[in-house]
């Protein structure tokens, strides 16, 4: 179905592509998401996403390949969303990654803070990375080719981003134990 929809707006049908939006809109703004890690940075991206896909859909030879595409697209989207981002402005925590039905979600809360200020070390194409082969699930040669580069190169940027954010966050748990050790409790 949804290659017949590409197949329609490849013709201009705006419905076909008005329908695409609503098949595709959360799948991209998840991705955009786990990236950005701000939500209205993240709609912006695929507000962008979906423009770009509106102008460029007849390039689209295969629309088999609508997925990985329309991946593509929204990293570039993403990049430029990260750009324009004011360096003062803070980031917001990562609400990307499903939390459970049932149990105890504080270790889910954690596990997403960790990973929230580990990104923050991150760059743009880390990040993407990390969230299409982590978030999605892609193998690292599926990951190559939404973002158009060689599969080394994936598995170059998996090898630098993971040991950077853990080593940021180690640094940030040393100076939070040292800032509660400098601290004096008042009773």
């Amino acid at each position: 179905m949804s290659q017949d929809l590409v197949r329609g707006a490849q013709h201009g049908d705006q419905r076909a592509f008005e329908s695409l939006m609503l098949t595709h809109h959360a799948r991209l703004f998840r991705v955009a998401h786990g990236i950005l890690r701000d939500a209205h940075l993240a709609d912006d991206a695929v507000q962008q996403t979906f423009i770009d896909i509106w102008r460029h859909i007849r390039r689209l030879s295969d629309p088999s390949r609508f997925d990985g595409w329309s991946y593509r697209i929204l990293v570039n989207a993403c990049r430029d969303e990260a750009k324009r981002r004011p360096p003062w402005l803070p980031e917001s925590d990562m609400r990307t990654f499903e939390e459970p039905m049932a149990g105890d979600a504080s270790d889910v809360v954690m596990d997403r803070d960790l990973v929230a200020r580990g990104f923050r070390h991150l760059s743009v194409d880390h990040r993407a990375v990390i969230v299409l082969r982590y978030l999605l699930g892609m193998t690292p040669e599926q990951v190559a080719e939404v973002l158009g580069v060689p599969r080394r190169t994936v598995y170059s940027r998996l090898k630098r981003a993971v040991p950077a954010m853990r080593a940021a966050l180690e640094a940030d748990s040393r100076s939070t134990r040292s800032d509660s050790e400098g601290q004096e409790v008042v009773l």
